[in-house]
């Protein structure tokens, strides 16, 4: 006789199997139709759906066209979810995944966008990781890139651009919560592609990494209270760095910046870290997550398990996966991108 925890595990195996093989007919139905446009996918322990969530905004950049919102999915069950889009030209595909995990509560986002600016392609890719709830979260996603989009400078100076909307969004949201009780706050860890450049902004613990060659590049250093140049800053404004569990600003946050935070802003600030270079042949995928995957996936993991999938958006899902299989305890969510340098079919090769 089986014991009731054993027929639960059946049972729960079982729909599992059933789901997988009902999720991998219906995305090779929706390949087979040669669908260009971004598909969604999500599903919870019972159902799956799909929906097309490729959607124009109606606002447009100061200087382009209408900017076009690749998810604006949201998963209010706090089931798995994940997605994936490729570019009209056959050069860049992108997956998102994300899992609420063993959290009582979804705080995590992502925002996924393109345009063009100035006859340029713009794609902009962020993670969104919110801590003492997720309105912090949800309003970077909401409005940082839209912010970024319209900064003056976006075209001619984009680190200042990304550095000055970073902190102004920063300021925004606070003022949204001036007449609350509330003091919660995010990370944000983003990717934006203007033309052939790259730039990647941080703020907190969520991470982006490339990469290039085979070889796994941080473009982004996680910002703890113990980071030698981090706990200065802290000290000379007058704050303290110590131990409680972890290392904290103050003994409360585990990290050194973060947007939102209004009680520790003196200390905690949103004032984001930026690298860029050039995308050339070399720079094959982009991976950007919360801490719910970095805390249990080392960088070459990452890339190394994310190169073995053919599609990103399988790649992603492969990474949650993997970081909630090797015991993460935070909600996990992931975006991997990926560039098509050879398959791209170069400007003016097709004679009519």
């Amino acid at each position: 006789m089986l014991c009731n925890s054993c027929v639960k595990f059946v049972v729960f195996r079982a729909a599992r199997i059933d789901r997988q093989i009902k999720q991998r007919q219906f995305i090779k139905l929706i390949k087979s139709l040669n669908a260009t446009r971004s598909i969604s996918y999500s599903w919870n322990s019972s159902t799956y759906t799909a929906r097309r969530t490729m959607m124009v905004d109606t606002g447009a950049t100061a200087k382009g066209g209408p900017v076009v919102d690749i998810s604006l999915e949201k998963d209010d069950s706090g089931g798995y979810a994940s997605g994936g889009w490729k570019s009209e030209d056959g050069k860049l595909s992108c997956g998102y995944s994300r899992f609420r995990g063993k959290r009582a509560t979804m705080e995590d986002f992502y925002d996924i966008k393109t345009s063009k600016v100035d006859g340029k392609t713009v794609c902009l890719f962020g993670i969104f990781d919110g801590h003492g709830g997720s309105r912090a979260a949800e309003f970077l996603k909401g409005h940082l890139f839209q912010n970024l989009m319209k900064h003056p400078s976006f075209s001619t100076n984009t680190k200042l651009a990304i550095s000055e909307t970073y902190q102004q969004t920063d300021m925004d949201f606070l003022d949204s919560e001036k007449d609350t009780f509330r003091d919660d706050g995010s990370t944000a860890s983003t990717a934006v592609l203007v033309g052939n450049h790259l730039y990647v902004a941080n703020v907190g613990d969520s991470r982006t990494i490339i990469s290039k060659s085979g070889k796994a590049i941080a473009l982004s250093e996680d910002h703890k209270p113990n980071r030698t140049d981090e706990r200065r800053r802290i000290e000379s404004a007058g704050g303290v760095v110590m131990w409680a569990g972890t290392w904290r600003v103050g003994g409360v946050l585990a990290m050194s910046r973060a947007f939102g935070n209004r009680m520790l802003k003196q200390f905690v600030v949103a004032e984001p870290e930026i690298q860029d270079q050039e995308v050339d042949e070399e720079l094959e995928l982009l991976v950007l997550a919360s801490d719910g995957l970095w805390d249990v996936v080392p960088n070459e993991d990452a890339i190394s398990l994310a190169q073995a999938e053919e599609e990103p958006e399988a790649a992603a899902r492969k990474l949650t996966e993997t970081a909630f299989t090797r015991g993460s305890a935070d909600n996990i969510t992931c975006i991997v991108v990926k560039f098509h340098h050879k398959k791209a079919e170069p400007e003016g090769s097709q004679q009519g």
